[in-house]
Protein backbone atom coordinates (compact mmCIF):
# COMPACT_ATOMS: atom_id res chain seq x y z
CA UNK A 1 0.00 0.00 0.00
CA UNK A 2 1.43 3.28 -0.95
CA UNK A 3 1.50 6.77 0.98
CA UNK A 4 -1.11 8.79 0.07
CA UNK A 5 0.72 11.96 1.25
CA UNK A 6 1.95 13.92 -1.63
CA UNK A 7 5.71 14.65 -2.52
CA UNK A 8 6.29 18.26 -1.81
CA UNK A 9 9.18 19.76 -4.18
CA UNK A 10 9.84 24.12 -2.55
CA UNK A 11 11.81 25.75 -5.23
CA UNK A 12 13.32 29.05 -3.89
CA UNK A 13 13.63 31.80 -6.15
CA UNK A 14 15.85 34.94 -5.23
CA UNK A 15 15.18 37.04 -8.76
CA UNK A 16 14.35 40.60 -8.86
CA UNK A 17 13.23 41.19 -11.73
CA UNK A 18 10.03 40.21 -13.41
CA UNK A 19 10.26 38.28 -15.72
CA UNK A 20 13.76 36.48 -14.14
CA UNK A 21 16.07 34.38 -15.58
CA UNK A 22 16.41 33.25 -11.90
CA UNK A 23 12.79 31.95 -11.61
CA UNK A 24 12.63 30.39 -15.14
CA UNK A 25 15.98 28.07 -13.61
CA UNK A 26 13.65 27.70 -10.63
CA UNK A 27 10.49 26.63 -12.51
CA UNK A 28 12.33 24.19 -14.87
CA UNK A 29 14.36 22.61 -12.21
CA UNK A 30 11.59 22.37 -10.52
CA UNK A 31 9.93 20.24 -13.41
CA UNK A 32 12.50 17.98 -13.92
CA UNK A 33 12.51 17.11 -10.41
CA UNK A 34 8.39 16.34 -10.75
CA UNK A 35 8.64 14.74 -14.09
CA UNK A 36 11.14 12.34 -12.75
CA UNK A 37 9.25 11.32 -9.46
CA UNK A 38 6.50 11.24 -11.50
CA UNK A 39 7.38 8.59 -13.77
CA UNK A 40 9.15 6.51 -10.67
CA UNK A 41 6.89 6.14 -7.76
CA UNK A 42 3.19 6.61 -7.77
CA UNK A 43 2.53 9.58 -4.94
CA UNK A 44 1.22 12.77 -6.06
CA UNK A 45 4.28 15.41 -6.57
CA UNK A 46 3.44 19.26 -5.39
CA UNK A 47 5.50 22.00 -6.75
CA UNK A 48 5.83 25.10 -5.11
CA UNK A 49 8.01 28.08 -6.03
CA UNK A 50 8.70 30.71 -3.47
CA UNK A 51 9.31 34.07 -4.92
CA UNK A 52 11.70 36.30 -2.25
CA UNK A 53 11.00 39.35 -3.86
CA UNK A 54 7.73 39.12 -2.80
CA UNK A 55 8.46 38.78 0.48
CA UNK A 56 11.51 41.56 0.88
CA UNK A 57 10.19 43.85 2.99
CA UNK A 58 8.66 40.76 5.70
CA UNK A 59 11.92 39.80 5.57
CA UNK A 60 13.54 43.02 6.45
CA UNK A 61 10.59 43.23 9.35
CA UNK A 62 11.61 40.03 10.63
CA UNK A 63 15.43 40.83 10.72
CA UNK A 64 14.65 43.71 12.71
CA UNK A 65 11.76 42.45 14.98
CA UNK A 66 12.43 38.95 15.43
CA UNK A 67 8.95 38.03 14.28
CA UNK A 68 7.52 36.74 10.64
CA UNK A 69 4.60 38.57 9.24
CA UNK A 70 2.49 35.60 7.99
CA UNK A 71 3.15 35.51 4.67
CA UNK A 72 7.20 34.90 5.59
CA UNK A 73 6.12 32.03 8.01
CA UNK A 74 4.14 30.38 5.84
CA UNK A 75 6.87 30.31 3.42
CA UNK A 76 9.27 29.27 5.63
CA UNK A 77 7.19 26.28 7.34
CA UNK A 78 7.24 25.13 3.18
CA UNK A 79 10.40 24.99 2.69
CA UNK A 80 11.38 23.14 6.12
CA UNK A 81 8.11 20.91 5.64
CA UNK A 82 9.33 20.16 1.76
CA UNK A 83 10.66 16.57 1.02
CA UNK A 84 13.27 18.20 -1.86
CA UNK A 85 14.37 22.15 -1.74
CA UNK A 86 15.70 23.79 -4.76
CA UNK A 87 17.36 26.90 -3.96
CA UNK A 88 18.54 29.76 -7.11
CA UNK A 89 19.85 32.59 -6.87
CA UNK A 90 21.30 35.72 -9.34
CA UNK A 91 25.15 36.28 -8.69
CA UNK A 92 25.76 39.46 -7.43
CA UNK A 93 29.43 40.61 -6.38
CA UNK A 94 30.70 37.31 -6.88
CA UNK A 95 28.25 35.45 -4.22
CA UNK A 96 24.43 34.92 -3.69
CA UNK A 97 22.41 37.68 -3.38
CA UNK A 98 21.73 39.91 0.04
CA UNK A 99 17.82 38.97 -0.35
CA UNK A 100 18.92 34.98 -0.57
CA UNK A 101 21.43 35.14 2.28
CA UNK A 102 18.38 36.65 4.26
CA UNK A 103 15.96 34.35 4.25
CA UNK A 104 17.66 31.68 4.99
CA UNK A 105 19.37 33.82 7.91
CA UNK A 106 15.88 33.25 9.12
CA UNK A 107 15.57 29.08 8.80
CA UNK A 108 16.52 27.77 11.77
CA UNK A 109 19.99 26.06 11.41
CA UNK A 110 18.42 22.44 12.40
CA UNK A 111 15.66 22.72 9.98
CA UNK A 112 17.39 21.46 6.75
CA UNK A 113 19.08 18.61 8.48
CA UNK A 114 19.33 15.36 6.23
CA UNK A 115 16.89 17.31 3.13
CA UNK A 116 18.21 17.25 0.00
CA UNK A 117 19.02 20.47 -1.55
CA UNK A 118 19.78 21.08 -5.55
CA UNK A 119 21.51 24.54 -5.71
CA UNK A 120 21.34 26.91 -8.89
CA UNK A 121 22.39 30.01 -9.65
CA UNK A 122 22.38 32.28 -12.70
CA UNK A 123 24.69 35.63 -14.07
CA UNK A 124 25.78 37.56 -16.98
CA UNK A 125 28.99 35.07 -17.68
CA UNK A 126 30.33 31.42 -17.01
CA UNK A 127 33.35 33.38 -14.76
CA UNK A 128 30.91 33.46 -12.18
CA UNK A 129 30.02 29.46 -12.07
CA UNK A 130 32.33 29.28 -9.08
CA UNK A 131 29.58 30.64 -6.61
CA UNK A 132 27.94 27.49 -6.71
CA UNK A 133 30.88 25.75 -5.12
CA UNK A 134 32.78 28.14 -3.05
CA UNK A 135 29.53 29.74 -1.69
CA UNK A 136 26.10 28.31 -2.05
CA UNK A 137 27.55 24.59 -1.36
CA UNK A 138 28.98 25.74 2.17
CA UNK A 139 26.12 27.50 3.36
CA UNK A 140 23.92 24.40 3.12
CA UNK A 141 26.43 22.28 4.38
CA UNK A 142 26.60 24.66 7.18
CA UNK A 143 22.69 24.30 7.51
CA UNK A 144 23.29 20.12 7.91
CA UNK A 145 21.26 19.79 4.17
CA UNK A 146 22.44 17.03 1.45
CA UNK A 147 23.46 19.11 -1.09
CA UNK A 148 23.34 17.33 -4.29
CA UNK A 149 26.26 16.45 -6.39
CA UNK A 150 24.59 18.09 -9.52
CA UNK A 151 24.30 22.04 -9.53
CA UNK A 152 23.57 24.07 -12.03
CA UNK A 153 24.63 27.47 -13.26
CA UNK A 154 23.02 29.44 -16.08
CA UNK A 155 24.85 32.20 -18.13
CA UNK A 156 22.64 34.41 -20.36
CA UNK A 157 25.00 32.47 -22.91
CA UNK A 158 23.25 29.20 -21.98
CA UNK A 159 19.80 29.69 -22.19
CA UNK A 160 18.91 27.95 -26.04
CA UNK A 161 22.04 26.26 -26.19
CA UNK A 162 22.10 22.78 -26.91
CA UNK A 163 25.80 22.02 -25.98
CA UNK A 164 28.60 20.21 -27.79
CA UNK A 165 30.28 17.27 -28.37
CA UNK A 166 32.61 18.53 -25.02
CA UNK A 167 30.10 20.29 -23.02
CA UNK A 168 26.61 19.16 -21.68
CA UNK A 169 24.00 22.14 -22.35
CA UNK A 170 21.82 23.46 -19.84
CA UNK A 171 18.90 21.62 -20.84
CA UNK A 172 20.51 18.23 -20.31
CA UNK A 173 22.50 19.30 -16.75
CA UNK A 174 18.89 20.67 -15.44
CA UNK A 175 17.79 17.25 -16.60
CA UNK A 176 20.02 15.73 -14.77
CA UNK A 177 20.37 17.36 -11.71
CA UNK A 178 16.24 17.13 -11.29
CA UNK A 179 16.60 13.42 -11.75
CA UNK A 180 19.66 13.16 -8.79
CA UNK A 181 16.81 15.46 -6.68
CA UNK A 182 14.21 12.98 -7.19
CA UNK A 183 16.09 10.18 -6.74
CA UNK A 184 17.36 11.72 -3.36
CA UNK A 185 13.54 12.15 -2.37
CA UNK A 186 12.28 8.97 -2.70
CA UNK A 187 15.47 7.63 -1.65
CA UNK A 188 14.41 9.16 1.91
CA UNK A 189 10.76 8.79 1.65
CA UNK A 190 9.59 6.25 -0.63
CA UNK A 191 6.45 4.20 1.74
CA UNK A 192 7.66 6.38 4.84
CA UNK A 193 10.89 4.54 5.02
CA UNK A 194 14.02 4.91 3.48
CA UNK A 195 15.90 2.89 0.85
CA UNK A 196 19.92 2.98 -0.29
CA UNK A 197 20.73 4.07 -3.17
CA UNK A 198 21.67 1.76 -5.83
CA UNK A 199 23.73 1.78 -8.85
CA UNK A 200 20.22 2.35 -10.95
CA UNK A 201 20.07 5.57 -9.28
CA UNK A 202 23.05 6.55 -11.31
CA UNK A 203 26.77 6.90 -10.43
CA UNK A 204 26.71 10.83 -9.47
CA UNK A 205 23.70 10.31 -7.21
CA UNK A 206 25.11 7.32 -5.60
CA UNK A 207 28.55 7.75 -3.68
CA UNK A 208 28.36 11.35 -2.57
CA UNK A 209 24.83 11.26 -1.50
CA UNK A 210 25.29 8.19 0.71
CA UNK A 211 28.72 9.88 1.93
CA UNK A 212 26.82 13.39 2.77
CA UNK A 213 23.93 10.60 4.52
CA UNK A 214 26.95 8.95 6.35
CA UNK A 215 28.60 12.70 7.51
CA UNK A 216 25.48 13.96 9.11
CA UNK A 217 25.00 10.99 11.09
CA UNK A 218 28.64 11.58 13.05
CA UNK A 219 27.93 15.64 13.57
Amino acid sequence: MFATTPLKIVAVSAGLSSPSSTRLLADRLAEAARERLTADQDRRVEVRVVELRDLAVDIANHLVTGFPPAGLKEAIDAVTAADGLIAVSPVFTASYSGLFKSFFDLVDNTALTGKPVLIAATGGTPRHSLVLEHAMRPLFAYLRAVVLPTSVYAASEDWGSSGDEYTEGLPSRIRRAGGELASAVTGRTISGASRALTLDDGEDAVVPFAQQLADLRVR
